[in-house]
């Protein structure tokens, strides 16, 4: 066979050009791609392809490819099915695989002492193509940096994560998943600022899980929790789009609802835990007291007494009680 006479792009350029993509912050899929495709066209490759390990599945999967058209991508998508194929088997063997015209190298990366292994990466030739030193030397290089692009790409997901999950943590319950009360003052001052400026009211009404301390005491913590828990989820189905619950702390939950619709809103919640059946051998009810801006106060402090007053006085009178601030 006549020796292949078409213009390589030269190894380390192609080096160069994938590392510039990771380091100019490209999309992983992108960054990939140019070094993979950069890689395969140096060495005269006719196509490559990746498999990622997702972390939450057994085995690696096709990524994408290069220089494969929609059929050829199909067959290898049916064909990496196989446990022998040599894409598959590098990834979950952690080797290299080659034949005649093929090499799989595994995406590999250390941590703490322990390898762990991202996938891998093919590259295939029209007929047998046997690489020399510098050439299987050259393609390990840029796997190895694909290997670094995966892993990079999957710490910053990983940050990115936590700090949703810390963002969260910082403005809900971690109990019962509703806002905190940090989070509530908040939504309180804005929603009372905003109904200010255009004479519109605003109810608040505050939550007292009834016998509470009894069922903690007949029941323990956990039947204590699982009230709390299941009066937070009457609450988060009862309430509207506009409106916000919270946890005040102990077994006192909080709602604020833009409008006038604070004592249907919290007569529907007082229904609905009404219907919760019993937990830790007691019946589960909820009393209410509910205050509007501006008629029963005009600040956030003066709301919230005024709610507290009305559930007091709920209190009084008897389990699964509501009562308003104007009485």
């Amino acid at each position: 066979m006549a020796d292949d006479v078409t213009p390589r792009p030269d190894p380390l350029a192609a080096l160069a050009a994938g590392a510039e993509a990771l380091a100019r912050g490209a999309d992983l899929d992108e960054a990939l791609e140019t070094l993979v495709g950069a890689a395969a066209a140096a060495v005269g490759a006719t196509s490559a392809a990746i498999s990622l390990q997702d972390p939450d599945r057994p085995d690696a999967e096709l990524a994408f490819t290069v220089g494969l058209d929609e059929a050829a991508q199909a067959d290898l998508v049916a064909a990496v099915a196989s446990p022998d194929h040599p894409l598959t088997a590098a990834a979950r063997d952690r080797a290299e695989i080659a034949d005649a015209a093929a090499v799989a190298y595994p995406l590999i990366v250390g941590r703490g002492g322990i390898e762990q292994s991202l996938g891998a990466v093919l590259f295939v030739w029209a007929a047998d193509k046997p690489l020399n030193e510098d050439q299987a030397a050259f393609l390990r290089a840029a796997v190895d940096l694909a290997a670094v692009a995966v892993d990079r790409s999957r710490l910053a997901s990983t940050v990115a994560e936590r700090s949703e999950w810390f963002e969260r943590l910082a403005h809900t319950d971690p109990l019962t998943g509703l806002a905190n009360q940090r989070t509530f003052a908040r939504v309180l001052e804005l929603e009372l600022a905003r109904a200010g400026r255009q004479g519109s009211e605003v109810s608040v009404a505050i939550f007292d899980v009834d016998d509470f301390a009894a069922t903690n005491e007949s029941g323990g913590r956990d039947a204590g929790d699982d009230v709390l828990r299941s009066v937070a989820s009457v609450l988060a189905g009862a309430v509207r789009l506009v409106d916000t619950v919270a946890r005040l702390g102990g077994d006192e939950f909080i709602l604020v609802a833009p409008g006038s619709a604070g004592s249907t809103v919290a007569r529907r919640v007082l229904d609905g835990v009404a219907e919760l059946p019993e937990i830790g051998g007691r019946r589960v009810s909820v009393s209410a007291g509910v205050a509007r801006f501006p008629v029963d106060g005009t600040d956030a402090d003066a709301i919230i007494a005024a709610a507290q007053s009305a559930l007091e006085r709920g209190q009084s009178a008897g389990k699964g009680s509501l009562e308003t601030a104007a009485g």
